[in-house]
């Protein structure tokens, strides 16, 4: 298939699509992380990026900081695309595990890489670097969605998500 210039402009300049996980928004407050995940969000506040946030990410800041756990308070409902960890979500992320790319400790960061490629994102962002942000790893869970039918799944830190200087 062909794109003409004007049709891959448009698919250039969509906004990215990006899952983050429950170490994103905690990067926003912790100093090793702040500076790329303030420019993540600084992002969603421009209007560049939409945020993909599961039903999983809110129960996980229930027991988080104040100041975490409200931390997405702080932007418009558009911003957002909330999703669920459907049955669907659910089995996928038991095939990472069932397919040895992690140990069961790690089910909710493969919940959540199961809903970023279930509802297929562009990337999802993560500190995790043991358990998402791992290339190993990440070429275990994409296997796993090859196999099952899925795509594969971009994985990157925040840092790797920044605009420098006059990119745009």
């Amino acid at each position: 298939m062909r794109f003409g210039s004007s049709t891959f402009s448009r698919i250039w300049q969509m906004k990215q699509r990006i899952y983050i996980d429950t170490s994103v928004v905690g990067g926003y407050f912790d100093s090793e992380f702040a500076e790329p995940t303030q420019a993540l969000f600084e992002r969603l506040k421009n209007g560049e990026v939409v945020f993909v946030v599961s039903d999983l990410l809110f129960t996980e800041l229930e027991n988080a900081p104040e100041r975490v756990k409200n931390l997405l308070n702080d932007y418009d409902d558009d911003c957002l695309e909330r999703v669920s960890i459907t049955d669907e979500v659910k089995e996928l992320a038991n095939q990472y595990i069932a397919e040895g790319v992690v140990g069961h400790t790690s089910l909710d960061d493969c919940r959540h890489i199961a809903a970023a490629t279930f509802f297929r994102v562009d990337v999802l962002a993560s500190w995790n670097f043991r358990h998402i942000v791992n290339l190993t790893r990440i070429r275990g869970y994409n296997g796993v969605n090859i196999k099952h039918g899925y795509p594969i799944i971009e994985i990157r830190n925040p840092k790797d998500l920044m605009i420098y200087g006059n990119e745009q």
